[in-house]
């Protein structure tokens, strides 16, 4: 069956190679579940892959099968698996277990090895390809009402991550009740942190450098929420005229912004980091008066990346809500469909970001 691989750390090595077809006895005990690949997301991670940043192939093979963001249709079960049943739509989990501690206890996403076990990024291959098998406890099950923007899940599962960690870092305050969060970047993660936000009833002020209106600024708009441009507001004055943020999401790539966004973060705020830099960016920074501020501010700073069964889980019931509540926002994201796993080079090069892509994603089968 077709695949798209790359040799990792080999820049623009990207390729439609052959694996073998996937049987459901590739899982023993009849635990195993034959899914159909049917759309599979692209972003900043892919890009980066590609040019060569990180990545590593499976133990004994010399090449990587990218794709994280997936959506398939469960093909046949094995003989054991009552969870799932032929037609189910699931997503897959990206990260799975290694040796730490928490990677035995189902927190994977918390591991401390050195190497982690990532699908289409690092030691596992991922879903670009036509058909998987996996196991019941790594599988999401989507209703079929979100069957058209169920790739999104995996995004959506991150952002549930760090949401859902500043509220259990902050139950130390016993009171602890945001009112103001603003998220940085409008690309899909930060769209998508500003959709949770306002399910969750925040103020929310989206900011991003391009200047309104075009379709990322309506979309945080068409939520009630605030976008405003750095191009014509800095950070610093966003914060005196719309904040104190007592949550700060920030999404962008750009790594700079991480300490801007320790300065004006509010006393007992959270800062959740989502941005994964690989580059080697040197800058200078107010370090006393960043330290002094998280000191007397009561301050946190945190990460989110792959994410746990739980959060997909949550991920699906926040896209529900979205649906019910914003119908047919979340399809407005998905802006740069690509069809057939042939055309893989069409979809990487909407990567390069001058297209005002959301999303891109690749039509790998047609739903049934």
């Amino acid at each position: 069956m077709k695949a798209i691989a790359l040799v990792p750390l080999k820049p623009d090595s990207l390729y439609l190679g052959e694996l073998p077809t996937p049987v459901i006895d590739d899982v023993p005990g009849g635990r195993g579940v034959l899914v159909n690949v049917l759309r599979v997301g692209l972003c900043g991670t892919d890009r980066e892959i590609q040019a060569g940043e990180y990545g590593a192939p499976p133990p004994g093979s010399g090449f990587l099968v990218l794709g994280h963001e997936s959506l398939g249709q469960v093909e046949q079960v094995g003989s054991q698996v009552t969870q799932f049943a032929p037609g189910d739509y699931v997503v897959a989990t990206v990260r799975r277990p290694g040796n730490s501690p928490y990677d035995a206890i189902g927190m994977q996403d918390m591991s401390t090895d050195d190497e982690y076990h990532e699908h289409g990024i690092n030691l596992l291959h991922g879903f670009f390809t036509e058909q998987y098998v996996d196991t019941t406890e790594f599988l999401t099950k989507i209703p079929a009402g979100l069957r058209s923007v169920g790739v999104l899940t995996e995004p959506m599962s991150v952002v549930e991550k760090g949401v859902s960690q500043a509220y259990e870092i902050q139950q130390r305050l016993r009171i602890w009740n945001p009112k103001v969060a603003a998220v940085l970047g409008a690309g899909t993660i930060g769209l998508l942190a500003t959709l949770l936000l306002r399910l969750g009833g925040l103020e929310v002020v989206t900011m991003a450098l391009e200047e309104g209106p075009y379709l990322n600024s309506e979309l945080v708009e068409s939520l009630g929420a605030r976008y405003v441009s750095t191009r014509q507001v800095s950070l610093a004055e966003a914060a005196k005229l719309y904040g104190p943020f007592d949550l700060m999401f920030e999404a962008t790539g750009h790594s700079p912004l991480v300490f801007e966004s320790m300065q004006v973060l509010g006393k007992n705020g959270v800062l959740v980091m989502a941005s994964v830099t690989g580059g080697d960016r040197v800058l200078e920074v107010p370090s006393d008066a960043i330290n002094m501020g998280f000191v007397l501010g009561n301050k946190v700073a945190v990460g989110t990346v792959n994410a746990s069964n739980g959060h997909y889980q949550a991920a699906v019931r926040s896209m529900a809500s979205a649906e019910t509540i914003y119908p047919g926002w979340l399809s407005r994201l998905l802006t740069h469909p690509v069809p057939g796993l042939d055309n893989y080079q069409k979809a990487f090069g909407l990567l390069s970001g001058r297209n005002q892509q959301i999303k891109v994603f690749m039509e790998v089968a047609p739903f049934t």
